[in-house]
């Protein structure tokens, strides 16, 4: 059910003045002509239009191709020589994009890792025969990133786990690299009792599938952790197509990287639901309430608000939270995520320098410095200068774990309580926030959960 924030919206006007109060009582500064300006292109887009580069061949809907950044491409590029799948005409075709904060990087300018989204299409006669295909490819590609010099496989998630087993039933399996490698794993079902999941097994129903890897881009050394979210889909003989998932995925936040993938992007769009939009921004709902009562991240409530903003319409919000996106304290953030890619790189042996960690773990000096102020900067810094020596030694795990541990959590607290200070500030949005809690609690309490 799509939630308005007003029966009577106001003026633009009032809109744009409300949203520069809202800023100015916090301290944020907002370029009025800007935000007029971005207001007045997102009002004007007609829903769904692509737009093509033609420059660099990136295409994506208006919205987004609007809050994509051009200097940024490269790198994403080099990192997608390492996670995009290949091509294997006629049988398996895909359409790689960037998904996430690293397709709005205009707004994400401090961004916490590289999320990219592909489209896996396969020609099968049975869907057992299309499973099967998917299967042999992400084994396949999990196994060639294995490691190598600057990047390492974190994780995969493929398949779901059966009634039993030791994860709600239907939940995605998560695979460590050596299970890949073996192509097998041991669990305990909820009754004690050992059993093994193969590989084929898994395959029967793929679930929610995705790959995550630590990468040092080869031009900066920065580490990032770069995660592919997977969108597979089967096509039957007669042209009939069915996402293996059960779920396929609306465009609304993709930059594809190539124009030549186009062809089979418009094809599955046309697959898509009249109801698409609001089924999407359903599910983005349940996640603010997630992230805003639940368990607390308003970080991560605000970019998918920002979404929400956008798809219905209310562009004076979404403008005011690509502002509070552009504060130091965002930085921190980054923080967070970089510093679980360092620990796993530190461990990775020689696929990434020394050198590049420790200048790694300089760059969270600088943005803690930036970010914070007083007791809390020297305390961050101190403990930030500490891992920085136990890196620049390799030293163990253990000798690190606290640390990060400690940073860590600090940081992710001064960003929540951040997020929630500047979003409950405008008016218009902590009405959203309240509506979407007492929606959300009503909803759960008639079901019993």
């Amino acid at each position: 059910m799509e939630q308005r924030l007003s029966t009577t919206p106001p003026s633009h006007d009032e809109a744009t003045a409300r949203l520069i109060e809202s800023a100015e009582s916090l301290g944020i500064e907002i370029d009025r002509e800007e935000a007029d300006r971005w207001i007045a292109a997102m009002s004007a887009e007609s829903f769904g239009i692509i737009t093509v580069d033609v420059d660099t061949g990136v295409y994506g809907r208006h919205m987004t191709m609007a809050d994509r950044d051009p200097g940024e491409l490269g790198r994403f590029r080099r990192m997608a020589g390492i996670v995009g799948f290949e091509d294997r005409p006629p049988v398996l075709m895909t359409t790689l994009a960037l998904s996430g904060s690293a397709a709005d990087g205009r707004i994400h300018r401090i961004p916490a890792d590289a999320d990219f989204f592909e489209r896996v299409h396969i020609r099968a006669d049975t869907r057992g025969e299309a499973c099967r295909i998917l299967a042999e490819a992400i084994r396949a590609k999990a196994l060639a990133t294995l490691r190598g010099d600057g990047y390492r496989l974190k994780e995969v998630k493929f398949g779901t786990w059966p009634a039993g087993g030791p994860g709600k039933d239907g939940e995605p399996v998560s695979w460590t690299p050596a299970q890949v490698e073996v192509g097998t794993m041991s669990y305990l079902r909820e009754d004690g009792s050992p059993a093994e999941l193969s590989w084929e097994e898994a395959a029967l129903e793929p679930g929610w599938c995705k790959l995550d890897w630590v990468i040092a881009d080869p031009v900066d050394k920065a580490l990032t952790s770069v995660s592919n979210v997977l969108d597979p889909t089967w096509e039957t003989p007669d042209g009939t197509i069915t996402p293996l998932d059960d779920f396929l995925d609306p465009y609304l936040r993709e930059a594809h990287l190539e124009t030549d993938s186009n062809p089979l992007f418009s094809r599955l769009v046309k697959e898509m639901g009249a109801d698409s939009v609001a089924d999407y921004v359903e599910r983005l709902t349940d996640e603010v309430y997630k992230y805003t009562v639940k368990e607390p991240n308003h970080g991560k409530a605000a970019r998918r608000m920002y979404n929400i903003f956008r798809l219905t319409g209310r562009f004076t919000e979404a403008a005011y939270i690509r502002e509070i996106f552009d504060e130091p304290v965002t930085a921190l953030y980054q923080v967070a995520a970089l510093l679980r890619a360092l620990d796993e790189a530190a461990d990775a042996g020689d696929a990434f320098e020394t050198d590049a960690l420790v200048a790694q773990v300089d760059q969270l000096i600088m943005s803690a410095i930036t970010a914070l102020e007083g007791r809390a900067e020297s305390e961050m810094v101190r403990r930030l200068l500490r891992l920085r020596d136990a890196v620049s030694r390799r030293e163990v795990r253990r000798d690190r774990t606290d640390d990060i541990g400690s940073v860590r959590d600090d940081a992710l607290r001064a960003v929540n309580d951040y997020f929630e200070r500047v979003l409950t500030a405008m008016p218009s949005i902590k009405s959203y926030l309240d509506s979407v809690s007492a929606t959300r609690r009503t909803t759960r309490a008639g079901s019993g959960r």
